[in-house]
């Protein structure tokens, strides 16, 4: 099971990264990522909601693209938003593409 889930977080945080706006670093003994959104503050989504903090982009998340992640603002961590990856691969593989859609998408 460590080499499943090494394997999940590795695909997690490549896809994450290749997302406009997200920064994501590879955790070392977690079953989540906390990838930044700094670079998406400010925008627009292809629905018209501001993104203006954490909280307003993973209620968008969930809105547009049917994703959901906490907050990081929820762990004292704003500007970045929880992702867990304990869960099946090609589930975590689509919501990614997902979230590097909705991020495509911000203007």
């Amino acid at each position: 099971m460590v080499a499943v889930y090494r394997e999940r977080r590795d695909l997690v945080v490549e896809m994450l990264n290749q997302a406009p706006g997200i920064t994501c670093h590879k955790p070392e003994g977690a079953f989540y990522v906390f990838p930044s959104m700094r670079g998406c503050l400010g925008k627009t989504t292809a629905k018209g909601a501001k993104i203006t903090d954490d909280e307003s982009f993973v209620i968008a998340l969930l809105d547009e693209e049917g994703v959901a992640c906490v907050h990081g603002s929820a762990f004292i961590y704003p500007g970045h938003f929880r992702i867990s990856y304990a869960t099946d691969t090609d589930s975590l593989r689509e919501g990614c593409r997902r979230i590097q859609r909705f991020c495509r998408g911000l203007a």
